[in-house]
């Protein structure tokens, strides 16, 4: 079992950074790839990020790369997304996830259906 709580949402300037945590609980944090995903109201929960267990392996949705970036610490059961250059479209609930995957340091998952744990999510909201 794992249980995720995210932080770091809040309200900013378009232009502006946030930097979104997401902490973990139980023992095998560094056996998952973790995700971040957002959704908007009125919109479906869409992939933003992942990055392998070892974190030697990341990949972010064309809509954010170049602003966003993921990173984990597993000694410190945490991953976190750098976003920067925000935009008034970026603004959603965050929701980080955790997935079993097999033994390859190098997987990623995008699609949300293959996670197993989620968070309560952030919000984040991006003013023009």
């Amino acid at each position: 079992q794992v249980q995720l709580v995210e932080s770091g949402g809040g309200l900013v300037q378009a232009g502006g950074s946030l930097r979104l945590s997401c902490a973990a609980s139980g023992r095998t944090f560094s056996n998952y790839v973790m995700g971040w995903f957002r959704q908007a109201p009125g919109k479906e929960r869409d992939f933003v990020a992942t990055i392998s267990w070892s974190g030697g392996n990341t990949y972010a949705a064309d809509s954010v790369k170049g602003r966003f970036t993921i990173s984990r610490d597993n000694a410190k059961k945490t991953v976190f997304l750098q976003m920067n250059s925000l935009k008034p479209e970026d603004s959603a609930v965050y929701y980080c996830a955790a997935a079993i995957v097999g033994s390859s340091e190098m997987d990623l998952v995008t699609d949300p259906r293959l996670y197993n744990y989620w968070g309560q999510g952030t919000q984040v909201t991006v003013s023009s």
